[in-house]
């Protein structure tokens, strides 16, 4: 199981999280004519993205600081699936009962930061 813990295996699929985020980014903006799936669409792209760079961020405090950055990627990356893919199936047309699921992303981010944080204290101390 530690193998999978690697930057091998999280910053290929931290770089197609991006591409995801991209592409529904760019289908909210120019693919679908309503107002609340287009919300929908953006705020997951935004949120898809922004911790599919995290990722990148939690392997360069791991170098700097020789922990693992595997802990708050996967917790990014769990969370981009859950928060990000949720908005993604409501806004075409899936079950609301997905809007309850869609926090559970949320905590995985939140729980993502606070370990990159404690993490990066290390780096910030050596300064």
């Amino acid at each position: 199981m530690a193998k999978f813990w690697t930057p091998k295996t999280y910053l290929p699929l931290a770089a197609l999280s991006g591409f995801v985020s991209v592409a529904v980014g760019a289908f909210a903006a120019h693919g679908v004519h309503e107002t609340r799936p287009v919300e929908l669409l953006k705020t997951g792209a935004l949120y898809e993205m922004t911790h599919a760079l995290a990722v990148f961020a939690a392997f360069a405090v791991a170098r700097a600081t020789g922990r693992s950055g595997g802990l708050p990627a996967g917790l990014f990356l769990f969370g981009s699936v859950v928060f990000s893919g949720t908005l993604y199936a409501l806004a075409f047309g899936g079950p609301r009962i997905l809007g309850a699921i869609t926090p559970i992303g949320g905590l995985a981010f939140l729980a993502g930061w606070l370990v990159l944080a404690w993490n990066a204290r290390k780096v910030a101390t050596e300064a």
